[in-house]
């Protein structure tokens, strides 16, 4: 976990468009994986990341997933401002504070339902 706001604030460079949240987050989470161990590391990190955003919300704290994997300028950033060593892979960051705006539900009438297929494509 990141919390070091200097660090944060840097965070907020990793990438052109997409991790401006960190600007203004209280705490930032990096998902790392050393992907010797498994072929699934992208899954297990993504999983992992999933259950951090809901948790988060469950807790009335904003969340945002801000992926830098692949992205090789992001991902060495991410790794030399946390010290991540190379054996692990950094698939993303997470920021969290507190909310700034409610988003509205989907309204359920306007879904792409055609976009859903059952039993076969």
């Amino acid at each position: 976990m990141v919390t070091d706001e200097k660090v944060l604030r840097q965070l907020s460079g990793c990438k052109t468009y997409g991790s401006q949240m960190f600007d203004t987050a209280m705490a930032g989470i990096v998902i790392a994986v050393d992907s010797s161990l498994t072929d699934t590391w992208q899954c297990d990190g993504a999983i992992a990341a999933e259950h951090i955003l809901l948790a988060a919300e469950e807790q009335g704290l904003g969340a945002c997933w801000c992926h830098v994997f692949g992205r090789d300028e992001s991902e060495q950033m991410v790794r030399e401002l946390t010290g991540i060593p190379e054996n692990y892979a950094v698939l993303c960051v997470i920021s969290l504070g507190y909310k700034n705006e409610e988003r509205k539900n989907y309204d359920l009438e306007k879904l792409l339902y055609n976009k859903i297929h059952t039993e076969k494509w």
